[in-house]
């Protein structure tokens, strides 16, 4: 995933320069911190889950692995696919009955 397209105004950018070196390894930083945390939560929630189900015979060596594990794990559903339920739920106990 190529995460390129948004650019600053030049307003914006003299904000971000006022405080940070450069503003590019700031933002590497940002994401690299986002994915790292996100991981780390991933791995906490889903690890133990994977282990408690007696069909998985085995378990990766490396956090990739693990991760590609989770993701193709029958009962995963990411944050949108999360986000879609819950508002069909709403939708659902919105609607009038008859």
């Amino acid at each position: 995933m190529n995460i390129t397209g948004r650019t600053l105004t030049t307003t914006e950018a003299q904000v971000l320069a006022d405080s940070l070196l450069d503003i590019q390894e700031w933002v590497d930083g940002a994401i690299d911190g986002k994915v790292n945390n996100c991981k780390k939560r991933m791995i906490r929630q889903w690890y133990p889950i994977l282990l408690a189900d007696p069909d998985i015979k085995s378990m990766p060596s490396t956090e990739s692995g693990l991760i590609s594990k989770i993701v193709n794990y029958s009962e995963y559903k990411n944050r949108a696919q999360l986000e879609a339920e819950a508002e069909a739920a709403r939708q659902a106990a919105a609607a009038p009955t008859e």
